[in-house]
């Protein structure tokens, strides 16, 4: 019965969900520049009655509903930025801003949860639990908006808390999670590699740095095949390899292809499970970097910043978000356990934390063609998506049971 009162709510809320989702989406913010998008989260709660705090972690919005006699306190947490990506859907509310989008569905979590608390406000004669909404800015940035809200104390008197992401490789209708690591621990690296410039008809007068930035490169791709345990996970990817002063955006047209350039600009991440793996690659990226450099009479500088850390699942909360999913989906559509991806999340902050527990929400469907990955510009997810990625939020919610206070 309560399942499908659940389902009737979130099909109830579903067209006006659907309408705030395509108005941030053609507005994205960035960061923690997300006031308009903060205002539309903190509107929706206060138009419920709900108590809300604004400028929490800079913009972050935090809504307290309050449940006569419970003695437990759960939070649910949506984010709120967008990408610095241009988008190259065709979709009617494609965003307005040029080099701004919402390529990772942030839209669609603030969505979501606006509508949960909606439904739960509703509901809240079931409700045996305080419930902490939780409309968090600059998830893609680290240092960001986690640790900006932790800071000014949105987990305060938060036993648990649970996330949602959107995700277009698995179906609408199917959840899933895992016990433990969930998401890894996402560091980047920018290196500089200067040697001696000169003209390309006299290499032997100069220290080339594309060769040596080339030949690094390679030899990345040994750290982990050579230094990590084949049943331990580890990626190393570099994204950036900047050399001589072609304009990216018009090509070769134009740049002087007859010289050797005094410095390459190299970046990119790592990203790990464990903390002894993050470590030896690490150390290993720097070791190799400075073999190549000496080798070659070059000069080079290594910064290496740890990003966010792992998103933990905590063992009580994913039995309580999985009991949720079976008794909404059923088993057959339930992942569990899925294997640790090894994407980046900052909600691995509060992970850190408090027991937590994150959850991906299928949001693909390829005879709609919805089947590209997040930061992909082609990116989209089937709406249809934000009622069960609604449904499990309330299932949480209602599901929920007081802690029991010792006298």
């Amino acid at each position: 019965m309560q399942k499908d009162l659940i389902f009737q709510q979130c099909h109830h809320h579903f067209n006006d969900i659907v309408a705030i989702r395509r108005d941030i989406h053609q507005h994205p913010e960035i960061g923690f520049d997300v006031h308009r998008t903060a205002g539309i989260a903190a509107d929706a709660l206060h138009a419920l009655g709900i108590p809300v705090k604004t400028g929490i972690g800079k913009t972050g919005v935090v809504g307290d509903l309050e449940v006569p006699g419970a003695t437990k306190r759960i939070a649910l947490r949506a984010d709120m930025d967008a990408l610095p990506i241009q988008e190259l859907t065709e979709v009617p509310f494609k965003s307005k801003i040029d080099g701004k989008a919402h390529l990772c569905g942030h839209d669609a979590h603030t969505a979501m949860l606006i509508g949960t608390a909606r439904i739960l406000s509703h509901l809240r004669s079931s409700l045996k639990t305080h419930v902490r909404f939780v409309f968090q800015p600059s998830e893609e940035v680290f240092p960001g908006g986690a640790e900006a809200m932790m800071a000014d104390g949105v987990l305060e008197d938060v036993d648990e808390i649970y996330g949602i992401h959107v995700f277009p490789l698995y179906g609408v209708g199917e959840y899933a999670t895992c016990v433990g690591p969930m998401l890894a621990q996402s560091d980047t690296f920018r290196i500089t590699l200067t040697g001696k410039g000169g003209h390309a008809a006299f290499p032997h007068l100069t220290v080339d740095p594309i060769v040596i930035g080339a030949q690094f490169v390679t030899a990345v791709q040994s750290i982990v095949a050579r230094n990590v345990n084949p049943l331990d996970s580890a990626v190393v990817s570099i994204t950036q390899l900047h050399g001589g002063d072609a304009n990216l955006q018009e090509g070769l047209t134009g740049a002087a292809l007859n010289v050797i350039p005094p410095q390459v600009l190299i970046g990119g991440t790592v990203r790990t499970l464990q903390k002894s793996v993050q470590t030896r690659v690490r150390e290993q990226l720097e070791r190799l970097l400075a073999g190549f450099a000496d080798a070659n009479n070059a000069a080079y500088t290594f910064k290496y910043q740890e990003g966010c850390p792992v998103t933990y699942n905590h063992e009580p909360c994913v039995n309580a978000a999985t009991s949720a999913a079976r008794g909404l989906v059923g088993e057959d559509n339930l992942i569990f356990p899925v294997p640790p991806i090894l994407g980046g999340e900052d909600f691995g902050c509060y992970s850190q934390e408090i027991p937590a527990c994150f959850v991906m929400v299928g949001a693909g469907n390829e005879e709609k063609g919805i089947v590209n990955m997040c930061h992909h510009p082609q990116f989209d997810i089937d709406e249809n998506c934000m009622i069960y990625g609604m449904a499990l939020l309330t299932s949480l919610a209602i599901h929920q049971t007081s802690i029991e206070k010792p006298i």
